[in-house]
C-alpha cells in the first residue's frame, strides 16, 4: 500500500501506477483510469471526471491524500479531487474498486465549492477508435436494450443516445460492458476533432447549457466496467513486445508539400533565420488576411507585403488565407492594389467567411474570378478555418471549391502526452471521412498546431493572461523533443493518408520551430536558446532533401511507442524514426538494404555509420529523440 499527496503537477508528467483488476490491466495517473485491456486488447481507453465551464475550458484537477491498495489482481483507491479554473470550485471524493473477477466501480462525490456556470460535470468514458465498426448494444435510461454499431466513417452528430450502458464484443465471446448511474449519457464521436475516441459522457447536450451550480449542491456519479462471457477463459495479457518498425519497398504515395505559418508575433525574419529556413526547402509559407480590416490604413497591405518578403527570402510562396464578409467583391477589388504592390508567389488561395463556419457558396463564387485574376495557376479552396466537426456536420460546396481545407490540433479535450500521442492516431480518420463527401477535392491540412491558435467555442474575448503566464494558445513542449517526435507522427499518419498539402506551427517564436533571436520573454515558462532551432526545426531539415519523394510504407507494432516515416530519392532512401515515450527504448527496425548512416536528428556528431547493417537492425533511442537512418538504394 501506498499513501501519498500529490501536488498540483502538469499534466504530461503525472505520475501513472499500473494495475490489474483480474484479466483487466489499467494505469492509474492524476485521477483517470487509461488504457483498460484485456489480452493486449484495448476496451476501454479512458475513464475520468471533467469539469468545463460556459466556454468549454477544462477545470485542471489536483489529488490529495492518495491511497492505492495493491494487492496484485485487485486493487482499491482512495483519493480527494480538487477542480479549479477561474471561478470554478468542486471537490469530490474518488473511489475506484478493482476486482479479482474483471470488475471495476469508479465513484465520484462531489460538492460545489463556489456557484459556477459549467457546461459539463461528470464522468466521461473513452471507447478506443479500434471499436470502429464493432456490434454494440445500447442499454436505455428505461431500461430498454437496442442493437448498434461504433461508426466506421467519422459520426457528424452523437450516434448513441439515452444511455444507461454500452457493450461491445472485443473478442470472440467476450464482450466490455460500461455501465453509469448518476445521469443520461450519450456519446459523441470525438474523431471529429482527432481524438482517437468514442466519448460517452454526462448530461445530453440537448439540455440548454450553460447551467449555474450553486455553491453546496451535490453531484454523485459512478462508473462500472465488467467483462462478459467466459472471464476464466479470458487471456491474462499479452507478452510485452520489443517495439518494431517495419519498411515496405513498394511505394504508397508521395511526400505532401510542407509548410509553416508566419510568425504571429508579427516580425520579419531576420538574415540568420531566413537562412535557416531556406535549407528546409519549405512549398509555402501561411499568411492570414482579414479583409474586414482597413486595408488602405495598411495592417492588411503591410502584413501582405511582409509576408511575401518573408516568403520570397526563403523560396517558398504564399498560402494566403482571406477571411471575409458579406462585400466579397468589394473587399477582394481593394486587395488587388497591395497584391500588385507586394507581387507575392502564391501556392494556393484559402477562403474564408468572417461570419460562418464553413466557406459558404456565394462566397466562392464571388471570389474565383478576382482571385483568378491575380494568381492564375493558384487552385483556389476553403472549407473551415476550424476543425474537421464543421465540414462533417455542414458540407462545404466542393462544386465550387478546387480543394478542401481544414485545421488540425490534438488538445481539443485533453492535454496530457498519453492523449497527445493517441490522438496523432486518428488524423489519418478525418481524411477518409472527408473524401466521402469531398468528391474529387484534394484534402488540405492547414494548420496543425500542438494546441488551439483560439477558442473556437468561447462566448466572449479570450482572457488575456495574467503576468508571468503563458497566452492560452502557447505550449511550452513546443520547444522540446517531444513536439517533434509527436510531429514526426502526424507527417507520417498523413501523409500516407494521402493529403495534398501540409502546413505546420510558424516560423519563429513560441509557436514556431526556431526561437527569435531576443530569446524568449518568459524563460522559466518557455525554455529555449535565444535564436536556436527547436528540435522540430532538425526534423523538418531532415525530411527537406526528400521533398517531392516518394512515400515508403511503415508498420509499427506499437504506435503508441514510436513514430517513423521513410521516403525515397534516387537512390537515396530516409527512415526517420522518434521515441514518443519517456522513457529510452530499443527499437527493432526492418526492411532496411545496403549501407546504413544512423543520425541522431539535432547532434551532427551524432553520426554512425555501418557497412552492413547487424541483423537484426536496432537503435536505442532517449526519451523524445529522434534519429534519421539513411541508406543507399542496391539496383
Amino acid at each position: 500500500m501506498t499513501t501519498a499527496s500529490v501536488e498540483p503537477i502538469f499534466p504530461a508528467y503525472a505520475p501513472v501506477t499500473a494495475l490489474r483488476a483480474g484479466p483487466i490491466s489499467l494505469l492509474f495517473s492524476n485521477g483517470d483510469l487509461r488504457q483498460l485491456r484485456v489480452g493486449g486488447v484495448e476496451i476501454v481507453q479512458r475513464i475520468y471526471m471533467a469539469v468545463r465551464d460556459k466556454d468549454w475550458g477544462t477545470a485542471p484537477v489536483t489529488l490529495h491524500d492518495l491511497v492505492i491498495d495493491d494487492q496484485g489482481d485487485h486493487f482499491r483507491i482512495t483519493f480527494t479531487a480538487v477542480n479549479r479554473h477561474n471561478d470554478i470550485g468542486f471537490t469530490w471524493q474518488g473511489t475506484v474498486q478493482g476486482d479479482a473477477d474483471g470488475t471495476i466501480h469508479f465513484t465520484m462525490d462531489g460538492r460545489a465549492d463556489t456557484t459556477f456556470l459549467r457546461n459539463r460535470l461528470g464522468f466521461c468514458v473513452l471507447h478506443p477508435a479500434s471499436a470502429a465498426g464493432s456490434a454494440a448494444m445500447l442499454t436505455h435510461s428505461d431500461g430498454s436494450t437496442s442493437p448498434s454499431q461504433f461508426p466506421t466513417l467519422i459520426s457528424p452528430h452523437q450516434p448513441f443516445m439515452d444511455l444507461r450502458a454500452i457493450s461491445h464484443e472485443f473478442a470472440s465471446g467476450l464482450k466490455a460492458e460500461v455501465s453509469f448511474e448518476g445521469d443520461i449519457f450519450e456519446s459523441e464521436d470525438q474523431r471529429n476533432w482527432t481524438d482517437a475516441s468514442y466519448k460517452t459522457y454526462s448530461t445530453p447536450l440537448a439540455i440548454p447549457y450553460p447551467v449555474t451550480v450553486e455553491a453546496g449542491t451535490t453531484v454523485r456519479q459512478a462508473v462500472t466496467v465488467r467483462i462478459l462471457g467466459n472471464v476464466a477463459a479470458t487471456p491474462a495479457g499479452a507478452a510485452t513486445l520489443a517495439v518494431n518498425v517495419r519498411v515496405g519497398a513498394a511505394p504508397v504515395g508521395k511526400l505532401p508539400p510542407l509548410g509553416l505559418g508566419s510568425a504571429s508575433h508579427g516580425h520579419p525574419l531576420t538574415a540568420h533565420e531566413s537562412e535557416l529556413l531556406r535549407a528546409l526547402h519549405l512549398d509555402h509559407l501561411r499568411v492570414d488576411l482579414d479583409l474586414g480590416l482597413d486595408l488602405g490604413g495598411s495592417d492588411v497591405a503591410t502584413k501582405l507585403a511582409r509576408a511575401a518578403s518573408d516568403a520570397a527570402s526563403i523560396d517558398a510562396a504564399l498560402e494566403i488565407a482571406l477571411f471575409v464578409g458579406e462585400d466579397v467583391s468589394g473587399e477582394l477589388t481593394k486587395l488587388a492594389s497591395a497584391f500588385a504592390t507586394a507581387k507575392p508567389k502564391v501556392a494556393r488561395w484559402l477562403l474564408f467567411s468572417r461570419h460562418d463556419d464553413i466557406t459558404p457558396a456565394q462566397v466562392a463564387r464571388q471570389a474565383r474570378p478576382i482571385l483568378s485574376s491575380l494568381a492564375p495557376k493558384a487552385p483556389i479552396g476553403g472549407g473551415t478555418n476550424l476543425y474537421f466537426v464543421h465540414i462533417n456536420r455542414v458540407h462545404p460546396p466542393v462544386s465550387d471549391l478546387d480543394f478542401v481545407a481544414y485545421s488540425v490540433n490534438p488538445q481539443v479535450h485533453a492535454f496530457d502526452q498519453l492523449s497527445l500521442v493517441e490522438n496523432m492516431t486518428a488524423q489519418p480518420s478525418t481524411v477518409v471521412s472527408a473524401r466521402a463527401f469531398c468528391d474529387d477535392r484534394s484534402i488540405v491540412i492547414t494548420p496543425v498546431t500542438l494546441i488551439a491558435r483560439f477558442n473556437a467555442d468561447a462566448s466572449g474575448p479570450e482572457a488575456v493572461p495574467p503576468p508571468g503566464e503563458l497566452p492560452a494558445n502557447v505550449d511550452p513542449r513546443q520547444s522540446t523533443g517531444f513536439a517533434a517526435a509527436w510531429t514526426l507522427g502526424s507527417i507520417s499518419n498523413l501523409a500516407q493518408a494521402g493529403v495534398a498539402s501540409l502546413t505546420y506551427f510558424e516560423t519563429t517564436g513560441w509557436r514556431g520551430i526556431i526561437e527569435v533571436e531576443q530569446g524568449s520573454s518568459l524563460p522559466a515558462k518557455f525554455f529555449s536558446k535565444a535564436g536556436a532551432p527547436f528540435p522540430l526545426y532538425f526534423l523538418f531539415a531532415a525530411v527537406a532533401p526528400f521533398a517531392g519523394g516518394e512515400l515508403l510504407p511503415v508498420t509499427i507494432n506499437d504506435p503508441l511507442q514510436v513514430a517513423a516515416i521513410s521516403l525515397a530519392l534516387g537512390d537515396q532512401q530516409c527512415t526517420i524514426v522518434g521515441n514518443l515515450r519517456d522513457t529510452t527504448q530499443r527499437i527493432v527496425i526492418e526492411g532496411l538494404q545496403g549501407e546504413v548512416s544512423v543520425l541522431t536528428l539535432g547532434d551532427p556528431a551524432g553520426t554512425v555509420q555501418l557497412d552492413k547493417p547487424p541483423s537484426p537492425f536496432w537503435v536505442e533511442l532517449a526519451p523524445y529523440s529522434l534519429v534519421s537512418i539513411q541508406t543507399k538504394k542496391q539496383f
